[in-house]
Order: structure tokens, then sequence, then C-alpha cells
């Protein structure tokens, strides 16, 4: 296992400044960006890079409103995200580079690949969220969001320590089936100091999160996934009919989505959850170790 503590950086682009974290020197084969889930940061990829070869160079931002990242006061489409994987890209001048994307971060992955095909010489979208066609919002004006409407708004936001943190969620779905190394990572990076002077707070605000999962269906991903032309793999994992939004025990990944990319290929992994990186990571670092070769 790798044991080289990342490297953190800013950079400061138009819209705010970006928190992003480099494992290794560049070298001559391409190198990985790591794009992580709402409500997640950076770090949360950690218990992966453990697993993958000293030889790769790797980076991996806090995406915005997350982390150590700049935080607008709500989000809107997940599109938007997508300038700050070119930015960043761009700024480090890795390209083009193997992308991995989990969850959202899949999705702001082909946003960007599409927008800079240049850049990206290969995806890996881990279970991302791409719903069916009809979800979508269908017209020009979009709608603002209302995060109180969202159960994750009224999340816990206030912690004595990120053991509590840890301890609290150890025993409940979805994260009693993460290996705890994964969830000390969430805990531990996914806290900052409260802004009451007291305790911690998560570094994603939850009515910031939650205005991020109502965004989720304001731009359908579709038309971007066509004009992506390098190799993409989507790793998914178990099958089945989700009971809620909010319901990650199976995949949300539309079943045709990799027929939506001109070199799309499927992998599926019927025995995890949503959460493949948190419960699998040194098979999860087995394939991208495999894929990179």
């Amino acid at each position: 296992m790798r044991t080289d503590t990342p490297k953190e950086h800013r950079l400061q682009t138009a819209a705010g400044k970006i928190c992003w974290y480099e494992w290794g020197e560049r070298r001559a084969q391409p190198s990985l960006l790591l794009l992580h889930a709402t409500g997640f940061h950076a770090r949360c990829w950690d218990q992966v890079v453990a697993h993958l070869p000293e030889g790769l160079h790797i980076i991996a931002p806090d995406q915005r409103g997350h982390g150590k990242t700049f935080k607008p006061d709500l989000m809107s489409d997940w599109s938007e995200d997508a300038v700050d994987v070119i930015a960043v890209l761009e700024a480090v001048a890795i390209t083009p580079a193997f992308v991995i994307g989990h969850s959202k971060g899949g999705v702001v992955a082909a946003f960007a690949a599409a927008l800079r095909p240049d850049l990206f010489e290969q995806l890996l979208l881990i279970d991302p969220v791409v719903l069916p066609a009809d979800v979508y919002w269908q017209g020009d004006d979009k709608p603002a969001v209302d995060p109180d409407s969202h159960p994750v708004s009224r999340r816990r936001n206030q912690w004595e320590s990120a053991a509590q943190m840890m301890a609290h969620f150890s025993t409940r779905a979805p994260y009693s089936t993460w290996e705890d190394k994964a969830l000390a990572d969430y805990c531990d990076f996914g806290l900052q100091a409260a802004d009451s002077g007291i305790g911690f707070q998560l570094a994603c605000p939850p009515r910031l999160e939650a205005s991020v999962y109502l965004g989720s269906v304001l731009a359908d991903p579709a038309s971007a996934c066509a004009r992506v032309p390098c190799p993409v793999t989507i790793l998914r994992g178990r099958s089945g009919e989700r009971r809620s939004a909010m319901d990650f025990s199976v995949s949300p990944t539309r079943p045709d989505l990799a027929t939506l990319f001109p070199k799309g290929q499927d992998v599926y992994w019927a025995d995890l959850s949503h959460f493949i990186p948190m419960e699998a990571s040194a098979r999860l670092a087995a394939l991208i170790a495999q894929l990179a070769s």
C-alpha cells in the first residue's frame, strides 16, 4: 500500500478558490483525477489511493460547496461544476487525464469531457446519478431550488469531534457497510470549526448539500454523454427498485447509460451498493490500475 501524504493546493478561479490534493509526481503516463460524490470531499478517496500503485500521479479536488473549496449560497445544476474540473486540469497541466468520478462526480466528469474532450484520456464513472430522461427539467428557464424542501437540509450539523460523528454513523445505513477507514476519512476531513466557535460543523452545509441534490434534475447529461469521444467505463452497484430518491442501497444509474457514449462499456458489481469506493477500496483500486495500464 502507498503511504504518501497528499499535498494540499489552492487554485483561484473566476468562480472562487478551489482546494485540491496531489499524491505523487507527474509522469509520462496520464494522471488520475478523482471526483467525489455529493456531500463528500476529496479525502474520501484516501483508501482507494492507498491501494493504487506508487508510480501513479493522482489529484483530487474538493468540488464547489464541499470541503475547503469555495461555497456559494446555493447550487444550481451539476453542469456548472464542469468548468471547475476543466480549470484544475488546465492549471495543473496533466492532460489528457484519466478521470474517475463517483455519483455526482461521474456526472460532472461527463459534462466536462463533453465541453473539452481534448483534456480527457478516459473516464471511469462509478454509479453516476444519471436518471431516465423524463425525470429532468424540460425548458429553458430553470426553477430556483428550495433547499428547505429537501430532508438533507435538516441533517445534524453540530458535532463535538470527528470521533463522535463516526460513532454516530457507524451503525446507521448507509455508513454501516463502509470500511472503517473510509468512514474515518469521511468524518475526519468532513468537519470544520463551527461558526459558533464551539465544536464542529459539516464542511458541506446541509442547506447547500440539499440544493446540490435538488439541482441534479436541472440538466440532463444524456446529450453531453453523446459528445464524449474517449473510452468510458460505467461501474455500477446492485440493481433494484429504489424506495426513494435518497435510497442508495441500489444503483441510481439508468440501465442503458453505457450505450449513450460512443465508446461506453458496463461493469457490474452486484454485491455492492452505490457507495462502491467506501465499501471496496482495494477492489476499485485494482480496476483503476488495470484500466490505467
